[in-house]
């Protein structure tokens, strides 16, 4: 099952800034037609931290926007990463999990 359905935001410093902290949960991170990276985490930090370059792949793919859910528990959150990663075949996740 993909993404819940809501509106992506653009994969930019300012609309990653607004999130709220310390919410955990899977992102996944495209641009038109491609998924590039699906990842789990704090999902502020994440996505700062890949806006930062510390995945080069996922720059050099110049992605567009970005989308997460919040999942409060470490468990399912894994299983839910695996889940989007085996669906959508994103372009720069090297590992399931």
């Amino acid at each position: 099952m993909p993404f819940a359905t809501q509106t992506p935001r653009a994969f930019n410093r300012q609309n990653i800034e607004a999130l709220n902290t310390n919410q955990s949960g899977v992102y996944g991170i495209f641009k038109q037609g491609v998924w590039v990276y699906v990842g789990k985490g704090d999902i502020r930090q994440r996505l700062l931290d890949h806006l930062n370059g510390d995945n080069p792949c996922i720059l050099r793919q110049i992605p567009t926007h970005w989308v997460a859910e919040v999942i409060p528990n470490q468990t399912p959150m894994n299983n839910r990463e695996r889940e989007l990663i085996l669906e959508l075949n994103p372009a720069c996740n090297m590992r399931v999990g």
